[in-house]
């Protein structure tokens, strides 16, 4: 009897330990699983990555000058989401766009000039490559959503790199032969053709972009991804939004400026949406998230900026015409509430996008003008540009063989016609330096610029 009650606790101590050793074992191999670069949480499907490669979000606001944002310097709009980013990550105080659209984004696009790849208005020759192209070879999933206007439909969209893709005008068209408007019951094009009339009937378009774009991150939370989201807001027509009482029956071929603040207000509220969703899938600490704009505001368009009042001047190749907000965050990477005077042109995305990634810029892009300002974003060294070139010839035809070309940085202008503007004191360019009256500083920074206008040539 004692043996047998001898036996019995050694059973049980052994079974203790067994069971301890157990514990241990289930311990190590849930720690070892936290490790992984995947998370998997209560909800099925739920996964998502949390290491590797970044992912990319880049919003372009349709003429959104650099005085629109409250961060900036504005105040007649309301902008809380873009001015928290600003607060989350850096913000570009000298960014530079073309002063037109269609040419401003195929620089974004290409990395190039205009003088090297820009054809027609409202096209992109097929013999390009673009930051779509690049990522897809890179293993990224691709998605383009909003105003394309380069043309091609489907073949383009998909020879550009964008497998996935939600957009307005895939052909060169004028806007008002597109059938419908930008924004409500906007003819929308996705997987080679347009949705049925009754599936956008009375829809706001940028509604429909924001929810194919969430779809698309959810989609693809287990994969690195490109999101290119070319909001149409706030381009004319200036009209009312869901968010205002006159949607329903305002007639959306009319255009009134008293709308603009809550089409500023609505295309703020979608970035918002586009974080919150990230955050809610834990991407947010994984992605490089990008506004910007595409040239300056509308012309006859007057905003309080700096408490000065400030005409917007689209299609001018002044400040007022190409000077955009530019605002990046990749937490974790980018310091929170930094504000840099680093110059950038929009050729300077995909090569700076290609030094974040580690997504290499294929050789047969050819030659590439943009400049990395990766360094940057991450506290180190400036970047190489310290000036910024436009190649500005929007309406390509016989009666239009000049370009206008210039060289500018923060403070001087040069055209190549030999007009040379100090911008701080003249920001209107009304008044050209006059030869004579050249001080040797300035005198070196013209002839520097007369150097750069040389080699920049077809």
């Amino acid at each position: 009897m004692l043996f047998n009650l001898l036996l019995f606790k050694r059973l049980c101590t052994q079974l203790c330990f067994l069971g301890l050793l157990f514990l241990i074992f289930q311990s190590c191999r849930k720690i070892e699983s936290n490790n992984k670069p995947f998370i998997t949480s209560a909800t099925e499907n739920n996964t998502v990555r949390l290491d590797g490669p970044p992912n990319i979000v880049i919003v372009l606001g349709d003429d959104i000058g650099y005085e629109i944002p409250t961060i900036d310097g504005g105040s007649s709009y309301t902008t809380p989401n873009i001015d928290q980013l600003a607060r989350d990550g850096i913000r570009f105080t000298q960014c530079y766009a073309s002063a037109l659209c269609s040419p401003s984004r195929v620089m974004l696009l290409t990395g190039k000039y205009n003088f090297r790849n820009y054809t027609k208005w409202g096209v992109l020759n097929r013999t390009n490559r673009t930051m779509g192209n690049m990522f897809k070879k890179g293993g990224y999933k691709t998605c383009y959503v909003g105003k394309w206007q380069l043309d091609g439909g489907d073949t383009s969209i998909r020879t550009f790199g964008f497998d996935n893709y939600s957009v307005w005008l895939p052909y060169y068209l004028k806007p008002e032969d597109a059938g419908g408007t930008r924004y409500k019951s906007a003819p929308i094009y996705q997987r080679g053709a347009f949705l049925p009339p009754e599936a956008t009937k009375d829809k706001y378009s940028v509604d429909l972009f924001t929810d194919y774009a969430l779809n698309f991150i959810r989609t693809n939370k287990q994969s690195p991804f490109l999101l290119y989201y070319s909001t149409p807001l706030c381009h004319v027509q200036f009209s009312p939004t869901p968010d205002d009482p006159q949607y329903a029956t305002w007639d959306y071929t009319k255009s009134s400026k008293r709308f603009l603040p809550g089409m500023v207000k609505y295309m703020d509220k979608h970035l918002g949406i586009l974080r919150d969703s990230l955050r809610s899938l834990g991407l947010e600490n994984n992605t490089v998230f990008i506004f910007l704009g595409d040239n300056g505001t509308t012309k006859g368009v007057i905003s309080t900026f700096n408490g000065q009042p400030v005409a917007g001047d689209k299609g001018a190749t002044t400040t007022f015409g190409t000077h955009v907000p530019l605002i990046v965050t990749w937490p974790g990477h980018i310091n929170a509430g930094g504000v840099t005077s680093q110059l950038v042109d929009l050729t300077d995305f995909l090569p700076t996008l290609s030094d974040i990634t580690g997504v290499p810029v294929p050789g047969a892009f050819g030659i590439m003008d943009g400049k990395s300002f990766y360094p940057v974003l991450t506290g180190g060294n400036t970047s190489s540009r310290d000036y910024v070139f436009n190649h500005f010839q929007p309406l390509i035809s016989p009666s239009n063989k000049i370009p206008v070309r210039y060289v500018q940085d923060s403070i001087y202008k040069l055209y190549d016609d030999e007009r040379f503007y100090n911008m701080v004191l003249d920001i209107k360019e009304l008044s050209p330096i006059r030869e004579d009256s050249l001080t040797a500083g300035e005198r070196a920074k013209k002839e520097y610029f007369e150097d750069i206008l040389e080699v920049m040539h077809k």
